[in-house]
């Protein structure tokens, strides 16, 4: 069965621009189920075809789905429904266990790690001294493949033997080395997405972001983290259970 036959066409009374039209087909076929999250939408020529109107016009469709988060584009493998990631501020995890909890394979892209000594900031942050020990680390986030987040940690030098303990998870890392955090304190706003972080994670600029800083305690009470996390606006969901009691 053709896309079109399950989605509708054009109708004739509609003075609104194709490529908009476009849009709305595809809307209300995920809102009908008619497409699901992660499910492939048909090439950009196919669509052309099916709707008998230009590449150009499909291309324009999409691009703006894309933009909005409705959709992804995943290289090599065509364009999809995207899921969003619901991300609770009530329990102390990593980026590799959301992920793993929601079914979703988590990869890292290293942009720099290694040892260093403290900057003032970061000494603020870990309370720690002048020119003590620190372990940083800057990577790309995935999930099946998708960029998600950029994400800088600065590790007190006590928690972990080197820079090289950390493979896929930082806190698998901590955990190994008994200097897992069980505390944390965040902090979150919204932010454009600006210049190089904006190319990393394969958006626009100025498209919308999460920030996220977060300070990490051991059970002795000493800081462990102090990590900025940028989230996509469009692929995330931050939650969190209140209560009165």
């Amino acid at each position: 069965m053709a896309f079109s036959d399950q989605v509708g066409h054009f109708r004739a009374d509609n003075h609104s621009p194709l490529y908009i039209q476009l849009q709305q087909l595809i809307r209300d076929a995920i809102s009908d189920n008619v497409l699901a999250q992660g499910d492939a939408i048909p090439p950009e020529r196919d669509l052309a075809i099916e709707y008998d109107i230009s590449r150009i016009t499909v291309r324009k469709a999409i691009a703006g789905l894309v933009e909005e988060g409705l959709l992804t584009r995943r290289r090599g493998a065509g364009t999809f429904v995207a899921g969003r990631v619901e991300k609770s501020f009530s329990k102390l995890s990593s980026f590799s266990e959301d992920m793993a909890a929601r079914g979703r394979k988590a990869s890292s892209e290293w942009i720099s790690r290694g040892p260093g000594q403290v900057n003032p900031e970061e000494a603020m942050a870990l309370g720690l001294s002048p020119g003590a020990p620190v372990l940083r680390f800057a990577r790309i986030r995935y999930a099946d493949d998708i960029p998600m987040a950029l994400e800088f940690s600065t590790i007190a030098g006590y928690c972990l033997p080197s820079a090289d303990a950390v493979g896929d998870s930082l806190y698998a890392a901590l955990e190994k080395a008994g200097s897992r955090p069980v505390r944390a304190l965040q902090r979150l706003r919204a932010v454009p997405f600006l210049g190089e972080h904006a190319k990393m994670l394969g958006v626009d600029a100025g498209h919308a972001g999460l920030l996220i800083e977060r300070r990490a305690f051991l059970r002795d009470g000493r800081a462990a983290e102090f990590t900025r996390s940028y989230y996509r606006g469009d692929a995330y969901d931050f939650v969190a259970e209140l209560s009165d009691i």
